[in-house]
């Protein structure tokens, strides 16, 4: 497996979190880990569009399967992603509507 530099592996992280479906599915699993058809159900997507979303997260390194019988169980890769998750959600950021609009089709963000 390749060794990241730092910034490759904040990118890697800023791209599963410019989804909001997989930021989503992220804070979902920061709680509990979870079953693909429960998690599906849960954010409200295909199973379909949840498995693409879990091929990308575990492409980053951020979930794992973790085998069980016939099914697989997704988890946060890392315990301490968990904490990471929590203290990016305690920041209070200054956001400026005009440089940087909520909808990720209109730009930077």
């Amino acid at each position: 497996m390749e060794t990241l530099t730092h910034g490759a592996v904040l990118a890697r992280f800023g791209h599963a979190l410019s989804d909001p479906t997989r930021a989503r599915l992220l804070l979902a699993l920061r709680e509990a880990p979870g079953y693909p058809a429960e998690l599906a159900d849960l954010l409200g997507v295909s199973r379909q569009k949840l498995s693409n979303h879990l091929a990308c997260l575990r492409g980053c390194g951020l979930v794992v399967a973790v085998p069980e019988g016939r099914r697989s169980r997704y988890e946060l890769a890392d315990a301490r992603l968990r904490h990471a998750l929590g203290d990016l959600l305690g920041l209070v950021l200054a956001v400026d509507p005009a440089a940087c609009p909520d909808s990720a089709e209109k730009g930077c963000c």
